[in-house]
């Protein structure tokens, strides 16, 4: 004689309030988002000045928001030396200290050739001339759009 299994009716999980109300905040209205998005840039461009303080020699802003996800500005500037490279990113970890911006993570800090700092919306890279001509990070990120600012620049930034 054989035995019938039984069959237990699953019933499907619940969803948890805090997911129901992660969606409904998900969604900002489109005067937000773009109140956001000119504050990341306007962020983005401080940070430049930053880096201007210390005589960071050709910094570009890229804006890599309809490019990639992964962050929305990259700042890429050069020192001439190694010494410059960590005064620029000295300056700029105190700046963005003192402005109340959080950095994620500091990379490349012990050699000094090139010094990525994290903000997770806005990425700093500071690099030694022969460096940032290997890696050509503009022509790499060429879709994005990108601003070259000056000291010039730098000073009319609020």
């Amino acid at each position: 004689m054989t035995k019938k299994k039984k069959t237990i009716a699953r019933k499907p999980p619940r969803k948890s309030p805090r997911a129901v109300s992660r969606g409904a905040a998900a969604a900002a209205p489109p005067r937000r988002a773009r109140a956001a998005a000119r504050a990341t840039r306007a962020t983005a461009r401080r940070i430049a000045a930053f880096a201007l303080e210390r005589k960071a020699a050709d910094v570009v802003v890229m804006d890599l928001r309809k490019v990639t996800d992964v962050t929305s500005f990259f700042i890429v500037c050069t020192g001439a030396s190694t010494s410059q490279v960590k005064a620029i990113a000295d300056h700029v970890l105190d700046a963005c200290k003192k402005a109340r911006l959080d950095v994620y993570q500091v990379e490349g800090y012990d050699a000094l050739r090139w010094v990525l700092i994290d903000l997770i919306d806005v990425v700093v890279h500071v690099f030694l001339p022969d460096v940032r001509g290997y890696y050509q990070l503009e022509r790499l990120w060429g879709d994005a759009p990108f601003e070259r600012l000056d000291e010039s620049a730098a000073e009319a930034l609020p």
